[in-house]
């Protein structure tokens, strides 16, 4: 069970949600306004946020910056907001998870588990596993530590996951499905990009591109590899 502060205009949406969390053994704080919602932020200290970025007096990324300030809370975006671009915007303003609307009860439920489970430190970090070192890359996940030919690598956590379990499959192509489920550990829509986002972040720090690729290399409409040059 956790404190879920839904930061939601919709009235109806809102109830919905209410209802449903409530249901699946959560406690739900709702705001119908940003400024409701920091204000709850504080005086409630919610386990996790449910953000809507279409809010009626300040726009949800500013809300997010606001609220990522002064608080390590992990943050849900909910948003119909589904362009790659808007994606971007939030997770760099630190939102931890983004989900477009219409979504399940189902799937919200799983991905607030999901965070709190990375909040906590839990399973979907590999820190008992062994280290890698594959075509200059030697990512170690005891020390939470990566390098591209013995220069530091500046991984976020989850750029960290998702390049180890890339590497502990090197060579094979992994589904979007999987990277999903087992880095995320939330269930896979098609609509979902946030495997591409990251994966985009990742090519970057790795001075790669997928037009270019040396080792994250796309396999069109069944998944990415990561692979010594060709």
């Amino acid at each position: 069970m956790a404190k879920v502060l839904l930061v939601e205009d919709d009235g109806t949406i809102r109830s919905g949600v209410v209802r449903a969390l409530t249901e699946r053994g959560h406690v739900v704080v709702p705001a119908a306004t940003a400024m409701d919602g920091l204000k709850l932020a504080v005086a409630e200290a919610p386990d996790v946020v449910l953000l809507d970025l279409g809010l009626p007096d300040l726009d949800g990324r500013e809300v997010l910056r606001m609220l990522r300030a002064v608080s390590r809370v992990p943050i849900i975006v909910v948003t119909a907001r589904r362009t790659e671009g808007e994606m971007v915007r939030a997770l760099d303003a630190g939102a931890d998870d983004y989900v477009v609307k219409p979504y399940g009860a189902e799937q919200i439920d799983a991905r607030i588990r999901a965070v709190l489970r990375r909040a906590d430190g839990g399973p979907s970090a590999p820190e008992r596993d062994p280290a890698l070192d594959v075509d200059g890359v030697r990512i170690d996940p005891r020390a939470r530590t990566a390098t591209l030919d013995g220069a530091p690598l500046d991984l976020t956590p989850r750029e960290f996951d998702l390049l180890y379990h890339l590497m502990t499959r090197a060579g094979e192509v992994v589904g979007k499905r999987e990277l999903l489920t087992e880095v995320w550990q939330v269930p896979y829509t098609t609509a979902d990009k946030t495997v591409d986002v990251h994966l985009s972040w990742l090519r970057r720090k790795l001075g790669e591109t997928a037009q270019e690729p040396r080792r994250l290399h796309t396999v069109r409409r069944v998944g990415v590899k990561f692979g010594l040059p060709r």
